[in-house]
């Protein structure tokens, strides 16, 4: 119930600046004291500033891992359930770091044997240590504390060696002539070289992203084999999926 409002509030904060206690009180049907003990842990996450009487929205292009994990979390999770279905015993995965990809890793299957997991993303490594039968490797590489991703220098290193059956990429925007695109340059350059090395690109991407373009370019759409996402794309389905190898709605 806690991270359900904690979801809403800064669900709000997306669409408009601030709001205040008594907004949010009413809203989220809670007491004001509540509230105010949501804000305190939200503020001390980094995820939203406190102002007199309310709060008010983070100014930054980029948002921290844990309040991305806080939107369509029931869309993201079935594309994480979606995704790991495709994995099989003796796969070799790069596993990209993301709120969505998070969802792969806590899906994948205890039954599956000689699976390698190649991750830039140290929250993604940890969740990983349940499956004893998996081995995970991290890139390497200097730690972006936003979003718990390891970026160059170094982090390129280790993908020149590897060849990846599969890419679970994460994103910002999807979109029918930009391509894949991702809001931080350095992590768009590790994210390029993953696709480089392997043999099919799925991308998961949740509906909020479809049509959307940030500022790094990944890939074009001609290099994506499957993407995943919550709801039919319409236009995009219609005009664009020719480009892509196929699109799962889950």
């Amino acid at each position: 119930m806690r991270q359900q409002r904690h979801g809403q509030v800064l669900h709000v904060l997306a669409r408009q600046e601030r709001i205040s206690v008594t907004e949010l009180s009413s809203m989220l049907g809670v007491s004001e004291v509540t509230v105010r003990h949501d804000l305190d842990a939200l503020a001390q996450a980094g995820l939203l500033r406190r102002t007199r009487g309310g709060a008010a929205r983070v100014l930054e292009t980029e948002q921290a891992l844990e309040a991305s994990s806080l939107r369509h979390v029931a869309a993201k999770r079935r594309i994480g359930r979606a995704a790991a279905a495709l994995v099989r015993s003796g796969d070799t995965i790069f596993l990209d770091v993301g709120s969505t990809t998070t969802e792969i890793a806590r899906s994948l299957s205890p039954t599956l044997q000689g699976v390698l997991v190649v991750t830039n993303g140290l929250n993604i490594a940890l969740e990983l240590e349940r499956l004893p039968n998996v081995e995970v490797m991290v890139t390497g590489g200097r730690l972006r504390r936003l979003q718990h991703s390891l970026v160059n220098p170094y982090a390129l290193e280790l993908l020149g060696h590897i060849h990846a059956d599969w890419l679970f990429l994460g994103c910002n925007g999807v979109h029918p002539e930009r391509g894949v695109t991702n809001a931080n340059f350095e992590e768009a350059e590790v994210k390029a070289g993953m696709v480089a090395r392997s043999r099919e690109v799925v991308v998961v991407a949740d509906h909020s992203k479809l049509g959307a373009v940030s500022r790094a370019q990944i890939t074009g759409l001609e290099q994506v084999t499957t993407l995943i996402t919550d709801k039919q794309p319409g236009q995009f389905m219609t005009d664009y999926a020719a480009q892509v190898g196929r699109v799962l709605c889950v």
